[in-house]
């Protein structure tokens, strides 16, 4: 199993040469909001973070660090 780790929104955007505000403005939501996004204040859902991948031509699983969690010794 995964847990979702550091966005890595920010790396992305400057891969692409992309503000914020202008993710935020082909998403149609606020600057605040892909800002909240960056700094790890919120979890994209998942229909954002598909958006947000075809917007900068990545995969979903691009825009965090997956932390491998082992579910066998989370139970012990």
């Amino acid at each position: 199993m995964h847990d979702v780790g550091k966005c890595l929104l920010s790396d992305k955007l400057k891969q692409a040469n992309m503000t914020q505000q202008e993710l935020a403005y082909k998403l149609n939501v606020t600057k605040q909001q892909v800002n909240h996004y960056v700094f790890g204040r919120r979890i994209m859902s998942l229909p954002i973070a598909k958006n947000v991948a075809t917007i900068l031509g990545c995969d979903i699983d691009d825009l965090y660090e997956w932390i491998y969690v082992d579910e066998r010794k989370k139970r012990q």
